[in-house]
């Protein structure tokens, strides 16, 4: 399974939503927590080409936006190809 990065903050409920569906398809992640540290998210700005808002989320290096953006890949049935190596 390709890496999976999640920029989030401690209470957002889009990072929650994002996280759950990760767990629930048995996906593991590495969270960086931006809410604190504003170097933080500003990396995280730079590699989502100007998304400032969390989450962002990063599949094998590659940008897939936010949660609805992970939950429409889900709905559409292409995340599990994405995840694969």
């Amino acid at each position: 399974m390709k890496r999976v990065e999640i920029y989030t903050t401690r209470s957002c409920p889009y990072c929650i939503a994002a996280k759950e569906l990760l767990t629930a398809k048995g996906v593991a992640y590495e969270e960086t927590d931006v809410g604190a540290d504003p170097a933080l998210r500003q990396k995280m700005t730079e590699r989502a080409n100007g998304g400032y808002t969390v989450p962002q989320i990063f599949i094998g290096g590659t940008h897939v936006g936010g949660c609805d953006d992970l939950h429409a890949l889900e709905a559409a049935g292409r995340l599990d190809a994405l995840l694969a190596n």
